[in-house]
């Protein structure tokens, strides 16, 4: 499975997300991120990623990532939404928002999403939460 059509149109309507990786010493980080999604998978950059804790930790051989990309239409009636993302990152040269540079490619795994619709939360309907396990893009599929 992969991506339905409104994770997708969430995906790109949304400018910043959070990242989560790990330091070769089990430390985790969150970082505040921009990202690209181009159908399959999705790119964080930067101005100097290289210099970054999250660019350092995938470097290390600490792949695995988890993605949060989530806003609140609403504070009153409450309104949150969200995509997370668990994935492999692994750092590849491209052209991308920031110009030709180092990214850190993001192959999603599995992925939540919630309240995409944008529906009041309320404690009198039910929550659903859509899971999707994601299969991994071959060579042939980038």
């Amino acid at each position: 499975m992969s991506f339905s059509e409104e994770e997708i149109a969430y995906l790109r309507s949304q400018p910043l997300a959070r990242i989560a990786t790990v330091s070769a010493d089990g430390q985790p980080d969150v970082a505040p991120v921009g990202f690209e999604f181009d159908g399959t998978y999705v790119y964080v950059g930067g101005l100097d990623p290289a210099r970054t804790r999250k660019f350092r930790n995938v470097r290390a051989g600490n792949t695995k990532v988890a993605l949060v990309i989530d806003d609140l239409l609403s504070a009153n009636p409450w309104t949150p939404r969200y995509l997370r993302i668990y994935g492999n990152a692994e750092l590849v040269e491209r052209d991308g928002q920031f110009g030709p540079a180092a990214y850190m490619r993001i192959t999603p795994s599995i992925s939540w999403s919630f309240n995409l619709e944008g529906h009041p939360f309320t404690h009198d309907r039910e929550v659903n939460v859509r899971r999707t396990v994601h299969h991994a893009a071959t060579e042939q599929d980038a």
